[in-house]
Order: C-alpha cells, then sequence, then structure tokens
C-alpha cells in the first residue's frame, strides 16, 4: 500500500510539473522622448538561455516570423519602418529546411511615432511571435501591448 502511495505520488509530482507553461520571453514596452512631437518606441524581447525569437523577415517555409500590428489611433503617425536592434544571427535551419534570421539573449522592435497635436496618448497593438530552442519550437503567440506616450 504504501509502494501505491509513494507511486501515486510520485506520478502527481511529475504530471504538475510537465504542465508547467514554458515562456521563454519577457516582452518590455518603453517609449523615449525625442522632441515636442516624436517618440521612439521600444519593443524589448529578453530571451532565456538557449531560447531564440525570429526576425520580421523569414523566407518562404521557413519559421513564423515576429510581426508587429499598431492600431489606428488618428493622434499618431508611424515615421519609417520598425527597426531591429541586437545581435542578428543568420543559420541554416534543417526543421525548416532555409537559411533563418533570429535573435538569442535580447532584441528590441523600435518604431519611431509622430504625435499630432499635444494631448497625451498611446500606442497600442498586438506583436505575434515564435520562439525555439535546439530542441522544440513553442506554438506562435500573440501579446497585446499599450505604450504611453508622454
Amino acid at each position: 500500500m504504501k509502494k501505491l502511495i509513494a507511486l501515486s505520488f510520485c506520478l502527481a509530482i511529475l504530471n504538475i510539473v510537465s504542465a508547467q507553461v514554458k515562456d521563454p520571453v519577457a516582452w518590455s514596452f518603453t517609449s523615449k522622448k525625442i522632441n515636442e512631437t516624436t517618440y521612439e518606441v521600444s519593443l524589448t524581447a529578453t530571451l532565456q538561455k538557449s531560447w531564440h525569437l525570429y526576425s520580421q523577415t523569414t523566407p518562404e517555409g521557413g519559421p513564423f516570423p515576429t510581426a508587429i500590428n499598431f492600431a489606428k489611433n488618428p493622434l499618431l503617425s508611424l515615421d519609417g519602418d520598425i527597426k531591429e536592434v541586437g545581435k542578428l544571427e543568420q543559420k541554416n535551419e534543417p526543421l525548416f529546411g532555409v537559411d533563418v534570421k533570429q535573435f538569442s539573449n535580447t532584441v528590441s522592435f523600435v518604431q519611431v511615432v509622430k504625435v499630432k497635436g499635444k494631448a497625451k496618448t498611446f500606442l497600442s497593438g498586438s506583436l505575434e511571435f515564435m520562439t525555439c530552442n535546439n530542441q522544440e519550437c513553442l506554438p506562435p503567440q500573440t501579446k497585446k501591448f499599450s505604450i504611453a506616450l508622454k
């Protein structure tokens, strides 16, 4: 009977441990005022060791690229394209059979935004991304954000 109880306990612990959700990336969202009407907005990913995040540009048949979608706001206009700031790695990904662009450790996606008028407002939206390590890829995830421009 003691063996059965011990076995049940071990199986319950194993089930709890394996059911933990993996979240190898932490996101932070910041804005920096450049002048009266211009802000630099950064969406920064900090990845756990051995995990990587894919660039916004991936080849056909490759992994799910990082995509950032900004909500429409009549008080804002986007100035230029989103810049990727981090150590870009290019490597052949056997899982997908293509050369991919990816980031490890940390990467910031930076967008310059112009505010119309002097009103305080927010830049909102969502980002979609996929993370992998040498053993597995997690399904694409979506994260919503709202960044104060003040």
